[in-house]
Parts: C-alpha cells; structure tokens; sequence
C-alpha cells in the first residue's frame, strides 16, 4: 500500500508541476483530493500503456511463435534470425553478391555434401541416405503449357491489334511502359 500511495503522490507531483497547480499538497476539500487521484490515475494508466493500447504486445503481434520471435522470448532463435538477416544483408549489399550466384553455391554444395555421404556411408558402415524421387506429372506439364501458350497468343493477338492501329489507348499506355521500362534499364546499374 505504501508503495502505491508514494507512486501516485509522485504523480500527483508532476501532473500538477505540468498543469501549474503549484507546489501545496494539501487540500481543503475532499473533491479536489478525489480528483487529483483520478487525474493521477490517468496519468498512470497513460504511462503503462504504450501508444493508449489496451492489449498486451505480444497477442497484438499474433500471439504464436512469431510474437516470440519479435519479442526475444528464445534469444537464441531471435539471435539466429538476427545473425542469417545481418550474414544475408552482408552478402547482397556490402560484397555485391547476387541471387543466382548464391542459389547456384548452394545448390553446388548441397550436391558435393550428398554426394561424399552417400559415398562416405560404405566406409563407415551405414546406409545411404534415402533421397526420394521426383517426377513432374504429365497432365500437370500439359496444363501449364496449354495456359502458358494461350497468355504468350493473348499477348501477341493484342500487339496485333496495337499495331494495325485499332486502340489507341492501349497504342499509348504500352509505349508508355516500355518507355518507363526503358528508362528503368538504362539507370540502374549493370552487374559487372
């Protein structure tokens, strides 16, 4: 109860210091002591509440594993995450590397680590590991090349069109965006 009694006194303090009630801490009236204590609740409540939110942190962020995450709760997934974002940032902007060269390092050595254990396994005695195979479905091949030839014949059948001079709206938006994306080319910078 004291401590409660000398946080509130405290804010009583400050909120009439902001407010130039001046510095008298008695009073002659049992109003202005009941307002000065919600007053000084408010101010209360206003410092415990970040933002004037009314639920905690971590069930606004999601709540799960992700609020986790954000909010440190395992350092040592936090820390990994933080240390995989930072090597990755390290990768591509300050050493200049590019997406396709990591994929392409990653997948080189994914092979090499498969391929010395599978050739590592007779030396030690165990099994191999199990890689499963993988196969496209025919019909699902067929379905994606029948959809990706009727967008590439859309696509031509409106440049047709464009170019016997039927629509002249599309005629300028498409010179415009080749336009933008020319120009877009031209200032970014080549990868050398």
């Amino acid at each position: 109860m004291t401590e409660q009694h000398k946080e509130e006194s405290v804010l009583e303090k400050i909120s009439d210091k902001f407010h130039g009630r001046g510095g008298s801490s008695s009073s002659s009236s049992s109003d202005s002591d009941d307002e000065r204590s919600s007053a000084a609740a408010a101010v209360k409540a206003k410092i415990y509440r970040l933002f004037g939110r009314e639920k905690p942190v971590h069930s606004v962020l999601g709540g799960g594993k992700p609020a986790d995450l954000f909010l440190w709760r395992n350092k040592r997934i936090s820390g990994g995450v933080l240390a995989g974002a930072t090597a990755i940032w390290l990768l591509f902007e300050v050493m200049d590397y590019h997406l396709l060269t990591l994929l392409c390092h990653c997948l080189i050595l994914t092979l090499a680590i498969l391929f010395l254990w599978s050739n590592a396994t007779t030396f030690i005695n165990k099994s191999p590991p199990n890689i499963p195979e993988v196969k496209i479905p025919e019909d699902l091949a067929v379905n994606v090349a029948r959809s990706l030839r009727y967008e590439i014949n859309r696509g031509f059948a409106t440049l047709r069109d464009i170019g016997q001079g039927h629509d002249l709206k599309k005629f300028l938006i498409d010179c415009g965006s080749f336009l933008f994306l020319g120009a877009a080319a031209i200032s970014s910078p080549c990868p050398t």
